[in-house]
């Protein structure tokens, strides 16, 4: 069992830059892809980015391709989410989850663990 606990976000102007981060704890997360989803109100969850054990080259959504950078510190078992150039449409609760393998799946039925997630609001 892995749990994941989501912190960072909050309200952020357009423009700028913010970063989330997700610690694992229980299971270790050697071994765990790591993702980042996101889910607008009114919208379906989506695919933000993933990233292997050994980090790799991550996928990244188109919508935010060049501006979000994930990484991950396997010492410390946590990921990041490195956020700039912020829109409004990026305002959404974004969700931390966690799958084993080495597969970075972009759909959320993959991935079987999940935090609790965190707002990031981009006003404009």
């Amino acid at each position: 069992q892995v749990q994941l606990r989501e912190s960072g976000g909050g309200l952020v102007q357009a423009g700028g830059s913010t970063i989330l981060s997700c610690a694992a704890s229980g299971r270790t997360a050697s071994g765990y892809v790591m993702a980042w989803f996101r889910q607008a109100p009114g919208k379906e969850r989506e695919f933000v980015a993933a990233i292997s054990w050994s980090g790799g080259s991550p996928p990244y959504a188109d919508s935010v391709k060049g501006r979000f950078t994930i990484s991950r510190d396997n010492a410390q078992n946590t990921v990041y989410l490195q956020m700039s150039s912020l829109k409004a449409e990026d305002t959404a609760v974004y969700y931390c989850a966690a799958r084993p393998g080495s597969a970075t799946y972009s759909y959320h039925g993959s991935y079987d663990y999940w935090g609790q997630g965190t707002q990031v609001t981009v006003s404009s």
